[in-house]
């Protein structure tokens, strides 16, 4: 895969153009209602993602103060909200000159979470191995922990699965894939919070899916909830 990297030492790798089944599988997965129904979506044009989540030194690279609960300057920063992400790109898009970096969609981001796969985790269905791919509560140790540590996905990508929740662009509905359209879909006009994908630092093996989505306000701010960014092609 193709990997590009910003002055900032941001890296990012291109994700192919191409179609995928979002959402879980109620059946083999027990999925929760808001993961179904299980849907085609089909991505017309590649985007480069970010290889990891914006790290605390990255944070601080813009702004002055890292407001994380966890320090440590290749940990994933945290304590920040969906509006303070929305301030870091509006910073990052500026410092770059350009207008092509934002959060990903929920659609994006589970396209390239799966990195190809159709299982419960981008590896396979195996929750033992869940531990090369992420941190979440069995080996976390209850706290962040430096970006890259563990395994990437098929595409480049690491910690999809755990260290922190990800923000993304979307306003959250449970009953939206049921509307969803087909074609690169940016979520529903409004809801009651926006969407967070991918399992944390204190999430449960089965909370740490590919297909897992949740919600939350888009000024909440929590050790747990962190974010990655998208660059457009």
């Amino acid at each position: 895969m193709d990997t590009i990297t910003n002055s900032m030492g941001m890296q990012f790798v291109e994700i192919p153009a191409g179609a995928f089944m979002m959402g879980g599988d109620k059946v083999a997965e027990q999925a929760d209602d808001n993961e179904t129904p299980c849907h085609k979506v089909q991505f017309e044009n590649s985007f480069h993602m970010g290889v990891f989540t914006v790290t605390q030194a990255q944070w601080m690279a813009i702004f002055d103060e890292n407001p994380s609960g966890f320090e440590g300057p290749e940990r994933p920063v945290e304590m920040v909200s969906w509006q303070d992400a929305q301030m870091f790109i509006q910073k990052l898009n500026e410092n770059e000159n350009t207008e092509h970096y934002r959060l990903p969609t929920e659609a994006e981001w589970e396209y390239a979470a799966r990195a190809g796969s159709q299982s419960t985790y981008c590896f396979g269905n195996q929750k033992n191995q869940l531990g090369e791919y992420a941190w979440f509560r069995s080996n976390s140790d209850g706290k962040t922990h430096p970006v890259g540590q563990l395994k990437p996905n098929a595409w480049g990508l690491y910690d999809m699965h755990g260290n922190v929740h990800e923000w993304c662009q979307d306003w959250f509905d449970r009953n939206y894939y049921g509307v969803s359209g087909k074609k690169s879909p940016v979520g529903p006009k409004d809801g009651l919070g926006k969407v967070s994908r991918g399992g944390d630092w204190g999430s449960e093996e089965w909370y740490c899916r590919s297909a897992i989505r949740s919600l939350s306000s888009p000024s909440r701010r929590s050790n747990r909830l962190g974010f990655r960014v998208v660059k457009l092609i």
